[in-house]
């Protein structure tokens, strides 16, 4: 479950580097801005289990870290951002689409973009 980004650094690692300069940031209080359980925040701080996309940007902010440093620590690939040039491209392409077409484009974006399903998620 220790997956090493890209410095070197776990995520058990990184939680507790970020502990160690903020003390204040106890496991319960990560929880707390988190919004997850504190004994979510432990089995991450212990290496049991990863975050999943949505509890990893959670996490990041309640850290105060960026989220590609939380997501690389973590074993996650970051979600891209979307430009206005490239949704008007998108849009265009469904446009052209017939109903059904876009029922099944819809339904793999939806199978692409669904919370992980990942074992030790959490």
């Amino acid at each position: 479950m220790n997956t090493v980004d890209e410095s070197g650094e776990t995520l058990p690692q990184l939680i507790r580097r970020v502990q160690d300069a903020r003390p204040e940031l106890t496991q319960t209080e990560i929880a707390r801005r988190a919004g997850v359980s504190v004994s979510a925040v432990n089995t991450w701080v212990n290496g049991e289990r990863v975050p999943s996309r949505k509890s990893a940007d959670k996490l990041a902010a309640a850290l105060g870290e960026p989220r590609e440093r939380v997501f690389a620590a973590a074993g996650r690939r970051t979600p891209g951002s979307l430009t206005p040039d490239a949704e008007e491209r998108i849009l265009e392409l469904y446009r052209r689409l017939t109903a059904d077409e876009q029922r099944i484009i819809e339904r793999q974006l939806a199978a692409l973009a669904a919370p992980d399903q990942h074992p030790w998620s959490a």
